[in-house]
C-alpha cells in the first residue's frame, strides 16, 4: 500500500512564512487597551482574512461592538478572560476557543492581573485589518515575545 500521496499541481503556492519579529502592531485609538499584532490579512493571504494576536494590558478589554456578517474567532494563549456576548458573560481561559457569530454585540475583557493574549481570525475580513493598520503603530516586547515564541522550561 503506498502511503505516499502525489498531488498533480500547474502551479506552485509558495507559502507565506512570518515569525513574531515580522508582525506589526497597532493599537486601533491611542486611549485602547490592548494592541493587535497582525499575523496574516488581507494583502498576505490573498483572501478576505485577518489572523492577529490580540494582548490585552491588565483590566483591558475591546469596545463593545459587532460585525454585520464576519465571523470572529479567539483562541486564548495566556491569561483569564472574560467575553460579554449578548449580555451572557463567559470566561475565558487558556486553551478555550470562542466563535462569535455575525451580528453578535460582543466585548472581551482582562480580567486578570498580568496580560491577555488571545489569536483572533475575522472571516470575512469586513475592513477589520485596515482598521488596524490606520491605528497607533506599537511594539512587541520581550514578554510578549515569550508567549507568542512558546514557554522554554
Amino acid at each position: 500500500m503506498n502511503t505516499h500521496s502525489t498531488i498533480a499541481s500547474d502551479h506552485c503556492m509558495i507559502p507565506v512564512i512570518k515569525s513574531p519579529e515580522d508582525y506589526q502592531v497597532f493599537r486601533i485609538t491611542p486611549q485602547d487597551t490592548n494592541r493587535l499584532a497582525i499575523v496574516f490579512d488581507t494583502s498576505m493571504a490573498d483572501d478576505s482574512l485577518t489572523v492577529c494576536v490580540e494582548i490585552f494590558d491588565p483590566g483591558g478589554s475591546t469596545p463593545t461592538h459587532r460585525h454585520n456578517f464576519a465571523l470572529e474567532m479567539f483562541f486564548i494563549l495566556k491569561g483569564e478572560g472574560l467575553a460579554v456576548c449578548d449580555g451572557k458573560d463567559i470566561p475565558l481561559h487558556p486553551g478555550d476557543s470562542l466563535l462569535v457569530r455575525p451580528t453578535g454585540i460582543h466585548e472581551i475583557r482582562n480580567i486578570g492581573k498580568s496580560r491577555l493574549y488571545a489569536i483572533c481570525f475575522m472571516v470575512p475580513n469586513e475592513d477589520f485589518s485596515e482598521l488596524i493598520c490606520n491605528g497607533v503603530r506599537e511594539t512587541l516586547d520581550e514578554e510578549d515575545l515569550q508567549v507568542l515564541r512558546g514557554f522554554k522550561y
